[in-house]
């Protein structure tokens, strides 16, 4: 695993000396060794490296990394240049056109919203080629959920922007009230028509973050 080399180094630091994190290490280090296991090793801790913690605005939480061919590259949602746009990212590009007139982005790579803040983490960092969920409860989710309680305790303001029931499960983690918690349904295809379309994200994010003194995100994909 790319070890954290930023300014979440610290703040995380506690965690790699629990012994579920020992465990954790072992069993993924097994998995990539025994297994096709997404995103490659290097990229497990993308989300971070990316977008470093004192450079936070918001925080759009997935579930676990896309499980097919080349898709995974430890950014929730997003998938590399040149990969067919999955369904969800899909449905998130049309509320992002509805919502604040951006036009449909050509690709699924999401790095230009982590580069700006935008913390694209999935609550499970890895997981086995063509099997979903495969890697949840072996300790990713005590990691991220420390990666959460950091969040939360951060004296400046920041959106979590939580999509389906498992995002919103973190929410009783967000005790801060400087910051902003704005939930819908997922953006799947299975649920987007209940909640997700029209819940307006990005703008209501925006707005949020000006009236605290903060640059907006620039949401656009080009």
């Amino acid at each position: 695993m790319a070890a954290i080399a930023n300014d979440w180094l610290e703040p995380l630091k506690p965690e790699f000396s629990k012994p579920y994190y020992a465990s954790l290490y072992r069993k993924v280090k097994e998995e990539y060794t025994n297994h096709i296991v997404y995103p490659p090793a290097e990229d497990i801790f993308n989300a971070y490296a990316l977008t470093p913690l004192h450079k936070v605005k918001a925080v759009i939480l997935g579930q676990d990394p896309y499980h097919g061919d080349g898709q995974a590259h430890g950014l929730c949602f997003s998938v590399k240049k040149g990969v067919e746009i999955p369904p969800s990212l899909v449905n998130i590009y049309k509320e992002l056109h509805d919502d604040i007139g951006c036009p449909i982005p050509t690709h699924g790579c999401l790095t230009k919203w982590a580069e700006q803040g935008v913390l694209l983490l999935n609550t499970v960092l890895t997981v086995r080629a063509h099997e979903a969920f495969s890697h949840r409860e072996i300790g990713w989710e005590q990691f991220t959920d420390a990666t959460i309680e950091i969040l939360n305790r951060q004296d400046r303001p920041i959106v979590f922007i939580l999509w389906g029931r498992p995002a919103q499960m973190k929410e009783r983690m967000l005790t801060n009230p400087r910051h902003l918690i704005l939930k819908a349904a997922h953006p799947s295809p299975l649920s987007a028509y209940r909640g997700f379309f029209g819940s307006r994200p990005f703008s209501a994010a925006n707005e949020f973050l000006v009236r605290n003194g903060v640059e907006p995100i620039d949401w656009a994909i080009e």
